[in-house]
């Protein structure tokens, strides 16, 4: 008997430590899709259809190899993405580097309490009552220390969004349409299909998720004789995130654009993507799942701002120091959160439509991160043998390079349109 509780006890013990490795890299992929992401999946279903399928599977493997590179930089030079840039490139590089990166952070902020608003509003309580309250708890969490808890809770109202596969299922698409939009390419020089494409990438490949990751893997001591545990969870992390995003996508093309609901303006609409699953609960199913991402997400990205900035200028920073020994990290922190619930709270801010405009922030601005991590990872004195491969560097500078032609066609056609 003594012997069989203990293996019991040993078995619970082995699912414990399983638990304490996967919750972080759960926690991180669902955190991706956030506000701003399921406006923007959302809308880019409801508009186009399956058409931009084939562009989600595309950054799906761009998201796939950036991860990996961040997370491999972390356990090769023990450094955070913040500390490698300054070191490698100087103050002035560091300080375009940490302005892309508040600026993209900032934006997406707001979009995170523009979330937190719409999904209070759809609860019938006003965003004026819900935005504050919700900022107050954010900062007193995090900074209070009941942040961990409080994580896995806004994790679990996430867990909402996947009744959007089960209404993807249940609507029973066109699988032959949701194959060609996701194999065979389609482009339109419409301005507004680019804004689309630019929102795309840049909600899968957030700035924020490199610089928190590589933090994550330099923390927990992640070595090279252990990396590959910590590889399958990223990559399981970047699919599970893009699952999800997939079904989005196909649950509002087969609702929404197919009865001709090609523009979305408001949370009421996406949630009628969820009906043929959720029935009369749609709209509260869609409000949960959107109150979880936004507040997991409200979380996470000004910690990061506070983190990467200070971590890059070499300011003191962390939640275990006081107010007074890490003033700089906590006023980035405490700013964040207030500039993004102010702005969220403007009058006659277009909600839904401005979930997807942050993530044109993201997507525009995320070049710059970007060329830094490929020069840092082909650096054979920083990697060694671990350097980028021509696969890896192809995807790499591809991905910049079609980010910086979209957002040049952005501008153009929105001078013709003007000027036209």
């Amino acid at each position: 008997m003594a012997l069989i509780r203990r293996l019991k006890s040993l078995r619970r013990k082995r699912w414990l430590a399983v638990l304490g490795i996967l919750g972080p890299g759960l926690i991180s992929a669902l955190a991706g899709d956030d506000a701003g992401g399921i406006g923007t999946y959302a809308t880019a279903g409801a508009a186009y259809g399956y058409n931009l399928l084939f562009a989600l599977l595309i950054v799906t493997v761009a998201l796939a190899y950036v991860q990996d590179m961040s997370s491999r930089m972390g356990v090769v030079t023990g450094k955070g993405l913040s500390d490698l840039i300054r070191e490698e490139f100087g103050v002035r590089t560091t300080a375009v580097a940490m302005l892309a990166l508040l600026a993209a952070n900032a934006a997406v902020t707001v979009s995170e309490f523009v979330g937190i608003a719409a999904a209070a509003e759809l609860f019938g309580v006003s965003r004026f009552a819900a935005v504050p309250a919700a900022a107050l708890g954010v900062w007193w969490l995090s900074v209070r220390g009941g942040y961990n808890r409080a994580e896995r809770v806004f994790l679990i109202l996430t867990l909402a969004f996947g009744a959007y596969i089960i209404s993807a299922l249940v609507v029973h698409p066109d699988w032959g349409a949701v194959a060609r939009g996701a194999l065979a390419p389609t482009f339109q020089s419409d301005p507004r299909y680019i804004l689309m494409l630019v929102a795309l990438i840049g909600t899968t490949i957030s700035p924020y998720m490199q610089f928190s990751l590589q933090s994550i893997i330099v923390e927990k001591g992640v070595r090279m004789d252990a990396y590959t545990p910590q590889r399958i969870e990223t990559l399981a992390g970047v699919l599970l995130s893009d699952l999800i995003a997939f079904f989005i996508i196909v649950a509002t093309a087969a609702t929404l654009h197919a009865n001709g609901v090609t523009d979305i303006q408001s949370a009421d609409q996406a949630a009628m993507a969820l009906e043929p699953a959720a029935g009369p609960l749609a709209k509260s199913l869609f409000a949960l799942g959107l109150l979880g991402a936004s507040l997991l997400a409200a979380s996470v990205l000004p910690l990061t701002s506070a983190y990467a900035i200070c971590e890059a200028f070499g300011w003191e920073r962390g939640l275990r120091k006081g107010a007074d020994e890490a003033p700089i990290f906590y006023g980035i922190f405490t700013t964040t959160i207030v500039l993004g619930a102010a702005l969220a709270l403007m009058p006659g801010v277009p909600l839904f439509t401005l979930l997807v405009l942050s993530q044109d922030v993201n997507g525009i601005l995320l070049p710059v991160i970007l060329i830094l991590m490929l020069r840092l990872a082909n650096n054979h004195r920083l990697m060694g043998a671990h350097v980028n491969g021509r696969l890896g560097n192809t995807i790499g500078y591809g991905s910049v390079a079609a980010l910086i032609v979209l957002t040049a066609l952005l501008i153009v056609g929105s001078v013709i349109g003007i000027g036209g």
